[in-house]
């Protein structure tokens, strides 16, 4: 139970830590609900009041209060009533107001500062995740929040008010009776600890359940094209089936556990109730207390002790939320590793020289990639880097990126330390085209743009050409204005690489990276893409990652990659005259000349 206690408690304080930006609205709202409730219970203190008037007419409560005549008495508690009753409502709707307000506004903050958070985190980060996770956080944690702020806590400040006003009111008519009212709470708090401790590890189950199920559901959306090939309809929907039943399941288990709560709540209440009314009536009597005041006990002793029966609902969502609370922080409270230095340079002029100097790299510690790699690709100049599968030709982009950094050696942009300069410097000075560019759902125009802010028509078309681009794009009906769909699904594998290459010349970088641009295209498209690499690799300094030796054939020096090192490097005839070598074993295989 001190875990349990100990990890809600956490969770809460972390909440209300992030909810101190609005601290004034937070103020305002609880002093309504505490308003709303104290006028709230004054109805059940005037019917005693009301009683006692019937009863005693001129020696009364009210005729205390000046007024001799039952018809003034009966008037003034009259409009006491429509007073009371009014600030009731009018503080109702203003803790409404307030709280709702704090819901949305705290929903739309996390929502944001998740978002963002995770978007800035690093990429190793990113890979390590799934997207229904991340998406479950960003919505289905999120709302759940926003429904506990909405309500939740005017509750829990309602029962916890109506329980301090009330036992006063009862010590102040009744100690005996108050005494007996009060019998089922220390029971009724001991019951909620112990569902709460059951519930909690519940709810982290189902957050996760949750997660799993929105993570096969996007996978299958996303991968619907090989579901119908391969006609695995069946298989899916049984898969999603399970994952569906698992949560299911747990939401269940949840339920048998949160509904036997209120029944047991109930027992506590009646018995409370009973002993109001039994002894209550007694001294009532026999002269002990007055009849007003008798009345007044009997409808507060349903209203002291029935909220606790509301505990089961309370309990269910305040656990709920502290799961999705626990998430939503945790999520934001991981750390980039990649972050700028403290004096990060953003130079203005910088030549784009790239070395990689003694580079030792592993995404997995017990397996080295790199190891004392070396190479230098002076400016302006075209490098090619080719490899077998998994030998590290896409991580080279991605450490010169910064995506990961190194685990020991220099990479030098220019006379630069990359890790000395501003990241966001770093970046723009790089585009990268992958070999499965992600397009948006829009518009040829804002795919071609993205990024980009006031580009005018003429600089749109001119990328467009450069990329090899404008002659599929001139023959579509609505040219840039096409709609291309989620994914880029309306195009063919190479116009979406060409729109690509027009985005990241939109840029305008000074290092451009091909990372297997051509290795899903067809050859006319792959003469078409390599049109382009030629025109728009003059005067910066380009890497083209690829299988496809023809692709990188004319560039200036090509790197052979194999176990994490450089085994072999120099231009396309230097490197096929080496008739032993791997590179021209390759471009014999790949030309037809030999066979595996």
């Amino acid at each position: 139970m001190e875990i349990s206690n100990k990890k809600t408690t956490d969770s809460l304080s972390r909440l209300l830590k992030y909810l101190n930006r609005w601290r004034s609205k937070v103020i305002l709202a609880s002093l309504y609900s505490i308003l709303n409730k104290i006028f709230d219970i004054a109805p059940e203190v005037l019917i005693g009041v009301a009683v006692d008037l019937v009863v005693k007419k001129e020696d009364s409560f009210v005729a205390s209060l000046g007024f001799a005549s039952i018809t003034e008495q009966v008037l003034f508690l009259g409009v006491v009533t429509f007073i009371i009753w009014a600030l009731e409502s009018l503080f109702e709707y203003l803790y409404m107001i307030e709280w709702r307000g704090l819901a949305q506004n705290a929903e739309h903050q996390l929502r944001v500062s998740s978002y963002d958070h995770a978007q800035m985190l690093d990429l190793e980060w990113h890979e390590k995740q799934s997207i229904g996770n991340i998406t479950a956080i960003l919505n289905d944690d999120i709302n759940q929040l926003e429904r506990f702020l909405n309500n939740g806590v005017n509750q829990i400040i309602q029962v916890m008010v109506s329980t301090v006003i009330i036992g006063f009111i009862f010590f102040y008519i009744s100690i005996v009776i108050a005494s007996i009212a009060i019998i089922p709470v220390p029971l009724i708090f001991v019951i909620s600890l112990y569902f709460k401790k059951k519930l909690s590890p519940r709810y982290k189950a189902i957050r996760e359940k949750v997660a799993a199920l929105n993570t096969s559901i996007i996978n299958n959306l996303m991968g619907i094209q090989v579901i119908k090939s391969f006609m695995t309809f069946k298989h899916e929907r049984d898969n999603l089936i399970k994952k569906s039943m698992e949560y299911q399941n747990e939401n269940i288990n949840a339920i048998a556990i949160s509904s036997a709560f209120n029944p047991l709540i109930r027992m506590g209440v009646l018995a409370g109730f009973l002993g109001t009314i039994l002894i209550g009536s007694h001294m009532a009597l026999n002269g002990a207390i007055e009849v007003g005041s008798y009345s007044v006990l009997v409808f507060l002793t349903q209203r002291f002790l029935w909220p606790f029966t509301t505990l089961s609902t309370l309990i269910d969502d305040f656990e709920r939320s502290m799961s999705s609370s626990d998430r939503i922080f945790d999520l934001l409270s991981e750390e980039r590793q990649i972050i700028n230095n403290p004096n990060a340079k953003s130079p203005k002029n910088i030549e784009c020289h790239i070395e990689f100097q003694n580079v030792e790299f592993s995404y997995d510690p017990k397996i080295q990639l790199f190891e004392r790699m070396n190479f230098d690709i002076p400016f302006g100049s075209s490098v090619g880097i080719v490899g077998d599968t998994g030998s590290g030709k896409t991580t080279v982009a991605k450490l010169l990126l910064r995506l990961y950094d190194i685990n020991a050696g220099n990479i030098y942009l220019g006379s630069h330390n990359i890790k000395e300069l501003d990241i966001n410097y770093l970046r723009k000075k790089i585009g990268i085209v992958s070999q499965e560019p992600f397009l948006f759902n829009a518009s040829i125009r804002d795919n071609i743009c993205y990024g980009s802010d006031n580009i005018d028509t003429n600089t749109i078309e001119r990328a467009a050409k450069k990329s090899q681009a404008w002659e599929f794009i001139e023959k579509l009906p609505n040219g840039l204005n096409t709609i291309i769909g989620e994914r880029g699904q309306n195009l063919s594998g190479g116009q979406r690489q060409r729109i690509a290459i027009a985005r990241t010349l939109m840029r305008k970088p000074e290092v451009i990276i091909f990372d297997e641009a051509t290795s899903s295209v067809d050859n006319r498209t792959e003469q078409l893409i390599q049109r382009a690499l030629f025109t728009i690799r003059r005067g910066r300094t380009s890497i083209i990652i690829a299988h496809r030796l023809s692709t990188i054939r004319n560039c200036d020096n090509i790197l052979l990659i194999k176990n994490g090192k450089i085994v072999e490097q120099g231009n396309h005839g230097t490197l096929i005259e080496k008739k032993d070598s791997h590179y021209s074993t390759l471009w014999a295989i790949q030309t037809g000349k030999s066979i595996l």
